[in-house]
C-alpha cells in the first residue's frame, strides 16, 4: 500500500516528537537517529508530492501537524542550544595548533 501525502506529514510529526523526547532525556544518539529519519521522510514527501496533492481536509490537517512539528523543533532547540554553546566554549579554550 502506498502512503498518502498526509501519512508522510504524520510520520514526520511522529519522528519529531520522538526526537523531542530523546532530547529531553539527553539521548543525543537517538536525537540524531530521529533527525535522520525525518530527513528521509521529508525527501520521500517531496518525491510523492510531485504526483499527489492534498485534499482540502488534509490541507487543514497538514497545517495543524506543521504547527506541532514547529513547536517540537523549538523545544528541541531550547534543549540542544546550551549543549552546543558548551561545546563551542570547549573548542574556544582548546589551544590552536599551527602546522
Amino acid at each position: 500500500m502506498s502512503q498518502t501525502l498526509i501519512d508522510y506529514y504524520k510520520a514526520i510529526e511522529d519522528s519529531s516528537f520522538k526526537m523531542l523526547k530523546a532530547a529531553q532525556l539527553e539521548d543525543w544518539d537517538e536525537v540524531v537517529r530521529y533527525e535522520g529519519a525525518c530527513a528521509v521522510l521529508i525527501e520521500q514527501l517531496r518525491h510523492q508530492s510531485l504526483a499527489d496533492q492534498l485534499t482540502p481536509e488534509n490541507k487543514t490537517e497538514k497545517a495543524r501537524i506543521m504547527q506541532r512539528i514547529l513547536r517540537n523543533d523549538a523545544q528541541i532547540r531550547c534543549l540542544t542550544e546550551p549543549w552546543i554553546q558548551q561545546f563551542e566554549q570547549i573548542l574556544e579554550r582548546k589551544p590552536q595548533l599551527l602546522h
